[in-house]
């Protein structure tokens, strides 16, 4: 009866709420278009948040209806029938857009422009010209096609600020001359009704170039001062890493959480002591480190005993740990790390002494493949002695003997435990171990498991069967299975007899290298039966994307 009354329109504000959770699943907002008037008015605006993610383009014409004549008569004259754009709408479309990422409204464009070309050539027979339509670079400033793209670029930006669009989430890419070109056109744009950037939360900058050009969008980025997320993945070579985003960091009001992201490369200081200035001091909450070299900062205990709102600190496969741990564990107030996946060999000492400091707040916690296994037996130790709130663990490379410490501190830890993975690394013993850990694991599992993932190598089914049947009480929402065995007995069945048939997973992902057939992404539809859903193992795995998984987590 409630549920009847909410989706025909009888509690409307408590429908809002109920579909905005739908908010990244298309697929069901879809749905809800067809329900009622009340349902479509509330889906619609969610389905064109974010239109332009992963190079959609069905949608351009829809926007391109709001030009005037004699844009479209430019268009027409590019080869752009405006026939194409619709005579109305029923929505304002353009008023709720508030996610865009730069590189994705280019790569949408040219696909339409593509597109609607060769259905063009295709209706006059000219076959021949396909070919050079699709390998034509009319993303290239210098190319003398150029000009249908920059119009509809710059007539997108028009079209947003006069409607009156308000972003939430901005994502700028530079990796070349080109991409500051299309950053300054919109940004130019932008700045003449700045209502359109006042409301921006969160800020993904991804900085990767010599080009001098880099310097001219750092204007533009000042004028952008609601940022509480920043998310800056940066390489060591411009000058915008080292003086220049301080500007930015300095210019902002109410900064909550920033990330640090690289492929190694050493974190500028003078970046690093942008965090001291007031505004910082006293609202930063979150600081996540992926993948950054910690070997030229030597002030990580000045600036942190100043950073007074910190709640918590992720460090994600940095390079120079060590020298990072003698700094903070000096620190007399708490040092509130809450993730810690190691990569290289840390000094067992200093290990102990940032577990003795940290334990208490760690809650996601992984080893790379590059550490001994007597680093990891003894890492293993402190953390069963210092860390009780684990919640994510990752665990990759163990062989017989330390997995039985892994048994251990997976029991201990159980009634927190939530994510879980297992990632055989020694081919030379994988067989033995993966047999290990299916004849015990189930045993051990808590009765609720967000995400499991098990890769391993899984060479006779009747292990895969024990650990199906000792889990039967564990409901896991997301299971990502892998096997590497290249020859081995067929899992299918008993992932259709225990997994299937009893609904113990929500979502699920199969990858046997033996049995090419059972990548189950083939079989989503019979699944799907049985509530399942079946998804590819490299979208569903968040081992492989850890990283992308704690920043979404966070925004």
């Amino acid at each position: 009866m409630t549920c009847s009354k909410i989706f025909s329109g009888d509690l409307p504000e408590l429908t809002n709420e109920i579909i905005k959770y739908f908010i990244n699943d298309n697929k069901t907002l879809h749905s809800l278009i067809l329900v009622n008037r009340l349902c479509c008015r509330l889906a619609i605006p969610l389905l064109w948040e974010n239109p332009f993610s992963a190079g959609n383009n069905g949608f351009i014409n829809i926007y391109l209806n709001n030009l005037n004549e004699n844009d479209k008569t430019k268009l027409n004259d590019y080869g752009i029938n405006k026939n194409l754009f619709p005579s109305n709408t029923l929505f304002k479309y353009p008023s709720f857009i508030k996610r865009l990422n730069l590189w994705n409204i280019i790569a949408s464009i040219l696909k339409w422009i593509t597109t609607v070309r060769i259905l063009s050539v295709r209706e006059s027979g000219e076959q021949s010209a396909i070919y050079s339509i699709q390998n034509t670079n009319l993303s290239s400033p210098s190319h003398p096609e150029h000009g249908p793209l920059i119009l509809i670029y710059e007539s997108i930006f028009k079209i947003f600020i006069e409607n009156e669009a308000i972003l939430n989430i901005f994502e700028v890419s530079i990796f070349s001359n080109d991409d500051c070109y299309y950053f300054n056109i919109a940004f130019k744009l932008i700045l003449q009704n700045q209502i359109f950037i006042n409301n921006i939360k969160n800020l993904d900058l991804t900085i990767y170039t010599t080009f001098s050009n880099v310097t001219m969008i750092i204007p533009y980025l000042k004028s952008i001062n609601s940022i509480s997320s920043l998310n800056y993945h940066f390489s060591d070579y411009n000058d915008l890493s080292k003086s220049l985003l301080p500007q930015i960091i300095n210019s902002q009001q109410n900064l909550k959480k920033i990330v640090f992201s690289s492929c190694h490369n050493p974190l500028n200081q003078l970046l690093f002591e942008s965090l001291k200035n007031f505004n910082c001091s006293n609202t930063l909450k979150t600081i996540i480190f992926y993948k950054i070299n910690f070997s030229n900062i030597f002030i990580f205990n000045e600036v942190f005993k100043q950073l007074n709102a910190l709640e918590s600190i992720h460090i994600i496969e940095c390079g120079s740990l060590n020298s990072f741990i003698h700094q903070i564990i000096n620190i007399v107030k708490p040092f509130k790390l809450k993730s810690l996946f190691i990569k290289e060999i840390l000094q067992i000492e200093l290990l102990k002494l940032l577990l003795q400091k940290s334990g208490n707040y760690i809650e996601n916690i992984g080893f790379g493949s590059l550490i001994s296994n007597i680093s990891k037996q003894q890492s293993l130790e402190l953390i069963l002695r210092y860390c009780v709130k684990i919640n994510f663990f990752d665990i990759i490379g163990f062989d017989n003997q330390n997995i039985y410490l892994v048994f251990n501190l997976i029991e201990n830890i159980g009634h927190n435990l939530n994510y879980l993975s297992f990632d055989y690394i020694n081919k030379s013993i994988g067989t033995e171990t993966s047999s290990i850990i299916l004849q015990s694991l189930g045993q051990i599992l808590p009765s609720k498991l967000e995400y499991l993932n098990l890769t391993l190598m899984i060479k006779y089914a009747n292990d895969f069967e024990i650990f199906l049947k000792n889990s039967q009480n564990t409901f896991i929402n997301r299971l990502c299975i892998k096997n590497e065995m290249l020859e081995s007995d067929d899992i299918l069945p008993y992932i259709k007899e225990y997994i299937m048939k009893k609904r113990r997973v929500r979502h699920l992902a199969v990858k046997d290298l033996s049995h090419k057939s059972n990548d189950l992404f083939n079989l989503k539809d019979e699944f799907k039966l049985y509530n399942i859903e079946v998804q590819y193992y490299y979208i569903l795995s968040i081992r492989l994307h850890y990283y992308n998984y704690f920043i979404k987590e966070m925004y």
